[in-house]
């Protein structure tokens, strides 16, 4: 298998490293302590994603909306058709992790623009993420992660920091409320973060966006989530991707003065406004170990012009660590 980087992913990577040369100190925690974290909580396993490892590559096409173009001068809001890369998987860096869970599935997007443009996104299925800072994010996995005798988490350390750390409960209790969605295409998408959306005047408009499927959302009972066993969700997108059934509409909920916009634990109140700035179509799948997702880390602070980050520290800290992680994954060979 090549594994070679190719040179759009090493731009990637460089971008990655100046984006945390640019973040605040606050977003600075060690990326290698934040990756060693993540694999001490869930495990680590050798050439695939620490976030995300069971998963499958698709192609796809997005088509802008004139809302869209009104809200921001990004050319991926054109109208033209716009290339994009799709990877869809399930939350976590444990390649054998169960489809029939009420646990998170994950749509990353690479938007390849005109003029070379990228624009890298990761949306999960909840409003809300699982901390609101990276230190917050660090001590969680710290909390969380097995201790060397018992082979488990210490049940004392796990609820002191849950009792210091009430909003680190939220993405928990939204999985366990929701049933087990049928596919990866019929499940809501979140992209948690606040971004800003410029105009050709430079006018600002903040918003937290959604990827909607086309037709509304679909999820099995428990009898049928358990009939349907761990592995169903990358056959069924396959079939319902040959049928022509995946597509969403990307739309954004218009943040208002006072909203909290720099916390990924803090949706935008149900009564905003949404507008649609286009639409998603997905048009084949791939495979995930030879397919186009290999060398992306869908790092959402790629951005084109005409849409900037919002200060949610959160955010900022994404792009060193997911330097860190791809760097080890495609040193051990990716598997995926």
């Amino acid at each position: 298998m090549n594994t070679a980087v190719s040179l759009p992913s090493l731009l990637t990577i460089v971008g990655c490293a100046a984006a945390a040369l640019c973040t605040p100190a606050f977003a600075q925690v060690d990326p290698t302590r934040m990756v060693d974290a993540f694999e001490r909580a869930g495990g680590k396993f050798e050439g695939f994603r620490r976030s995300g490892a069971k998963g499958v590559c698709a192609t796809a096409e997005f088509v802008g909306s004139a809302q869209g173009r009104e809200l921001s001068v990004s050319s991926a809001f054109s109208g033209q058709p716009v290339p994009v890369v799709a990877r869809f998987s399930i939350g976590g860096g444990n390649p054998k992790a169960p489809d029939n869970g009420r646990s998170q599935r994950n749509m990353a997007l690479q938007f390849d623009l005109p003029g070379n443009e990228t624009w890298l996104m990761g949306n999960i299925s909840a409003p809300v993420f699982g901390a609101s800072s990276p230190e917050q994010m660090l001590a969680r996995l710290e909390a969380v992660a097995p201790d060397p005798e018992t082979k488990k988490p210490n049940p004392e350390k796990v609820k002191a920091f849950n009792d210091a750390n009430p909003d680190t409960l939220l993405q928990g209790k939204y999985f366990a409320s929701q049933p087990v969605p049928a596919s990866f295409g019929k499940v809501n998408y979140w992209g948690v973060h606040a971004f800003a959306f410029v105009d050709a005047s430079g006018k600002k408009q903040y918003g937290k966006w959604i990827f909607e499927p086309v037709g509304g959302t679909q999820s099995l009972t428990d009898e049928e989530a358990q009939a349907k066993g761990p592995d169903f969700l990358q056959a069924e997108l396959r079939q319902r991707v040959a049928a022509g059934g995946v597509a969403f509409d990307f739309n954004l909920q218009l943040a208002q003065p006072g909203d909290k916009l720099d916390s990924a634990v803090s949706p935008l109140p149900a009564e905003r406004k949404k507008v649609t700035l286009g639409r998603l179509t997905i048009k084949s799948v791939a495979a995930d170990a030879t397919g186009p997702c290999v060398t992306i880390n869908f790092n959402p602070m790629v951005l084109p012009k005409g849409v900037e980050p919002s200060t949610d520290p959160m955010l900022a800290a994404r792009a060193a660590p997911y330097a860190v992680s791809m760097g080890r994954r495609l040193g051990e060979g990716p598997k995926q």
